[in-house]
Formats: C-alpha cells, sequence, structure tokens
C-alpha cells in the first residue's frame, strides 16, 4: 500500500487537542500488554490530555490506573474512535483485525502490539531503539502506516549483535531463547500457576493454551491442542530480526525453549567472531543506550533483575573450548519492552504529525 491508497487523514470540526496534547485509546487496556502501555505513556511523559481504556466484555467497568487518574474500561465501539490521535491495540489479534480500520479511518494513527498486522500491506515492523542504532530516520508522513511493534526478542538480538559487530566481526550466531508465560497473555500466566500448584496437590493438569506440562519443565514444542506453536514463535522472531535489521547484522541459527518462568526472557548467545575474542572491548562495544553489562553476581542477567526495567542485562563468559567464541547470557523483562517500543513509536510519529485542524 503506498502513501496515495492509504485513508486519508480526517479533518474534525474542532480542534481534537487541548494546547499540544494528544488524544490516546489504548485497546485491550486491561492485558499485560494494554496495562504496560499505559504505566510506559505515564513514566515517559507522552503529551497525552486523555486516554481512552478499550476492551472486550469480560473487563468492561473494571477499573484501572492511567498516571495519576482512575479510569473506567469501556467497550470497543466505532465511536470510541472520534477524535483520537493514537490507537495502541494491546489486544488478542482477532479484536485488532475487527477494529483497526475502523480506527484508522477516524484518523488515528495506528500502533499494533498484537502482531496481527505484521503481514498487512503498507504496515511497517518498527523498532525505534534498533532504528536509532543504524542511523535511520523514519520519513514524515501525514498519515502513517500502521506501526508493528516488533517481537521484544527480536529487539534485543538486533541490538547485541549490532553492537557486537563493532567489537569483532561475527561468523556464526547460535541463540536459545527462554520464553516466559507472559508472551501468552494472562491466560498463559493463570495456566503456569494453577499448573504449579496441581502438581504440588496432585492434581490433573490445566492445559488449554500450552497442552503440556510448563510447570516445573522445559519444553521445546507444546502439544498439539495448543494455542500456538513455538515454531511459530522462532518464525516471527527471525521474520522481525530481518525485517528491523536489514542486512546489517548476522541471522543467527534460533532455538526457542518454553521455560516455566512468568515474565522476562532470558537469551543464551553462542558467538564465532573472525578473531580471538577480547571481553574488555566488546564489553564497551554492547554498552550504552538500553544496554547494561554486568559483572557481579548480584547483578547477573536475570528475568528476576531484568523485571520492571526498560535495559537489557548481558554478563559475557568467554568460550573455553574455542579461542574465537563468545558467549553471551542475556535478561529482559518483555512487556516493559514491547510497550516502551509501542510509546516510541508514536513518539516518532507525533513528530511529523500535523497540530490543528487536521488529524
Amino acid at each position: 500500500m503506498t502513501s496515495s491508497s492509504r485513508t486519508p487523514a480526517v479533518p474534525h470540526p474542532e480542534p481534537a487537542r487541548a494546547g499540544n496534547l494528544y488524544r490516546v485509546a489504548i485497546v485491550g487496556a486491561a492485558t499485560l500488554k494494554g496495562k504496560e502501555v499505559a504505566e510506559v505513556l505515564n513514566d515517559r511523559n507522552f503529551p497525552s490530555a486523555d486516554i481512552k481504556l478499550l476492551d472486550d466484555d469480560e473487563s468492561l467497568g473494571q477499573l484501572e490506573t492511567t498516571g495519576d487518574e482512575i479510569s473506567f474500561i469501556q467497550s470497543v465501539r466505532a465511536e470510541q474512535f472520534e477524535k483520537v490521535d493514537f490507537t495502541f491495540f494491546a489486544s488478542d489479534p482477532e479484536c485488532t483485525l475487527k477494529n483497526w480500520k475502523t480506527a484508522q479511518k477516524a484518523g488515528s494513527a495506528i500502533v499494533d502490539l498484537s502482531f496481527a498486522l505484521e503481514d498487512t500491506p503498507g504496515a511497517v515492523i518498527r523498532a525505534p531503539l534498533i532504528e536509532r542504532q543504524l542511523g535511520q530516520v523514519p520519513a514524515p508522513q501525514l498519515q502513517p502506516a500502521p506501526a508493528v511493534v516488533a517481537h521484544p526478542a527480536a529487539v534485543v538480538l538486533a541490538l547485541l549483535l549490532l553492537r557486537a559487530q563493532k567489537g569483532g566481526g561475527i561468523k556464526r550466531v547460535v541463540a536459545t531463547i527462554f520464553e516466559p508465560a507472559s508472551e501468552h497473555g494472562q491466560k498463559g500466566m493463570d495456566e503456569l500457576h494453577e499448573q504449579t500448584v496441581n502438581l504440588l496437590s496432585f492434581q490433573q493438569l490445566p492445559k488449554k493454551i500450552f497442552d503440556t506440562q510448563v510447570a516445573f519443565n522445559l519444553v521445546t514444542r507444546y502439544g498439539e491442542q495448543s494455542a500456538g506453536t513455538l515454531i511459530g514463535v522462532e518464525q516471527r522472531v527471525l521474520k522481525h530480526y530481518s525485517r528491523i535489521t536489514g542486512k546489517q547484522a548476522p541471522v543467527p541459527s534460533l532455538l526457542m525453549v518454553q521455560a516455566p518462568i512468568f515474565h522476562g526472557h532470558a537469551f543464551a548467545l553462542h558467538l564465532e567472531l573472525e578473531q580471538a575474542v577480547d571481553i574488555e572491548s566488546m564489553s564497551r562495544a554492547l554498552a550504552g543506550e538500553h544496554v547494561v553489562v554486568t559483572h557481579l553476581a548480584d547483578d547477573s542477567p536475570s528475568n528476576v533483575n531484568a523485571a520492571g526495567q526498560g535495559d537489557v542485562l548481558v554478563s559475557l563468559l568467554p568460550d573455553a573450548n574455542l579461542s574465537t567464541g563468545l558467549w553471551l547470557w542475556a535478561a529482559a523483562d518483555n512487556l516493559r519492552l514491547a510497550a516502551t517500543t509501542a510509546v516510541e513509536c508514536a513518539e516518532s510519529m507525533a513528530a511529523s504529525r500535523p497540530r490543528g485542524q487536521i488529524q
């Protein structure tokens, strides 16, 4: 879809903002991602005059805190998108596909955290953190294309490997990613919790989401009746990685492992470099915006230490059997990273979004 074929911007009979403040809607406001987006909007002081919290019937009337205000979750209806500048879709993919065109026709810019629009013509998979790393500046658009938030694991891989290349040419990368239950939303979290409780009390395990035992276990494949597949996650991570890095970073051999953890991705990366490894120079190459290289045991990367942080925690260890080999152990908060990426997408859109009578 070219810029000329996109839905045109909609003029409003009255200004949609108070001053330079934007109006925002979060679809899927009761989801883990939706709550995180609301928190990041507040933490980054996103210039919003109003944040509408929208979700399905199960969450209607639920109270949620946005900044210093308490708001009710409302139903997703067409009129809710009127005069909205930015709509974050943190809902399930079906809800996104059902409502995103309505929001766009009303003049709203679209930020998709559900991955529903990743193959939609004109939609762009984005990670502003990686764009800054590559020195890319998105072209301003009157009505920007839908921005699909890059998978948080793809963002971590891209950031680490782009920087690692500066510390030494990379010949080969093998990555194992440990997937948390929160990537499957609250239902995934609940199933892991219930499996843990039921195992300890010798009761039957619930398996609606994973269709296999994930509590006290590590698996590389789900059951046949699972809500999704780890192979599908692997493919999405690699697709998003390629989209945000282009050909400027090596493509890793990747294995996704479902871990019995609630929050946070963990990564084991083996890098084979073109020359012998210098740990200090590689540490300097990796450190920087959103990457913290740790050396002490108390600060060692883990999903617990990474919780609530926007940084990727990394430690380095030379390969004892290969002089050109290096191990990276890293951890990042998947929900915080996805929400931060989403809000940064909106911030970059806001920089070029016209003010006044045109939305």
